[in-house]
């Protein structure tokens, strides 16, 4: 894939390494000047890692995880395009998150500040011949990967549309975050809200607790969510703030005991270390015309928890 220079922009002391993983596929390191480090695979633009400047691994990988290709890592934060879950005709989660992506030499520019003070990467998908039967839409899928000074990740997704006639698609980063013990973890900023319960056919619903806690199996999809919403660890005193652009919705989903017993690729116990909260566009398909161009953007910080989720309201706006 020639040299990768051009694709990796690099300010204090940012670095960034190419490796392979045991397949022989490509995986991009950015590490910050204090630390924190994010691995990014070729294998479906996938985040496989993601630690602060201890060293502490903050996405959850399954310990059965199969590393595969063409099958995804059950684990680390997933492209889930052109479709999410089995809400459609194409495989679990659409095709995107099973290709392997290239490094993106020439980019178009995204904002000015977007680059400032991190370390990232540009990657690329376009659809094979095959891709184009199983869904003839022809696009191009940009995906930026940064890690900032302070540690934070952000993930910048863009898709043009370059058919001749419009098409529609659904949207998710299906993140899966490390907790300590998912009994005492609970999620803020998703209060009063509808939520379609993917447990009970979607039955639409309307969330009644002052926040998410967990107690066995869910699977929800959250509607017209805010752009940010906290994850509390109270175990481990740390806090995830998931924010989101483009994104109207959020799924919070957990296997809990008797699902992870049906997964091959987890383990019986994982439920209790893992969640997934996802930034996803799934209620309304995003459509697009011939030529335009969709952004969809999620920000992760992990941080102690010293502080309510009506201060990082405060901070959002």
């Amino acid at each position: 894939m020639g040299h990768y220079a051009a694709a990796v922009w690099d300010d204090h002391k940012a670095a960034t390494e190419i490796t392979k993983d045991w397949n022989g596929i490509d995986q991009v390191l950015l590490k910050n000047p204090h630390g924190a480090s994010a691995k990014i695979s070729l294998h479906g633009g996938q985040v496989v890692s993601w630690r602060n400047d201890q060293g502490e691994e903050l996405l959850f990988t399954s310990n059965k995880a199969i590393f595969k290709h063409p099958k995804s890592m059950r684990g680390g934060i997933q492209i889930c395009y052109p479709q999410f879950g089995d809400c459609g005709l194409l495989d679990q989660h659409g095709f995107a998150r099973n290709k392997i992506w290239v490094i993106d030499e020439n980019p178009p520019p995204l904002h000015s500040n977007e680059s400032l003070g991190k370390s990232f990467v540009d990657l690329l998908l376009k659809p094979s011949e095959e891709d184009l039967k199983q869904w003839p839409h022809s696009f191009e899928f940009r995906l930026r990967v940064s890690l900032a000074v302070d540690g934070d990740l952000t993930l910048t997704s863009r898709v043009r549309n370059i058919n001749g006639k419009p098409f529609s698609f659904l949207f998710a980063y299906h993140t899966y975050l490390s907790v300590s013990d998912i009994s005492e973890v609970r999620v803020e900023g998703l209060e009063t809200l509808d939520y379609l319960d993917n447990l009970s056919k979607r039955e639409l619903l309307t969330e009644q607790g002052d926040a998410i806690t967990f107690e066995s199996e869910m699977d929800r999809t959250y509607l017209r969510s805010p752009k940010v919403v906290a994850v509390l660890d109270h175990e481990r005193k740390r806090t995830y703030v998931i924010g989101k652009e483009g994104l109207p919705d959020t799924v919070v989903w957990n296997p809990w005991e008797k699902k992870s017993k049906t997964m091959a690729d987890f383990g019986d116990d994982e439920y209790k270390s893992m969640l997934c909260v996802d930034g996803a566009a799934i209620e309304r398909p995003i459509t697009l015309k011939p030529g335009e161009e969709w952004t969809g953007r999620l920000m992760l910080t992990a941080g102690k928890s010293s502080f309510c989720f009506d201060q990082l309201e405060l901070q959002s706006n």
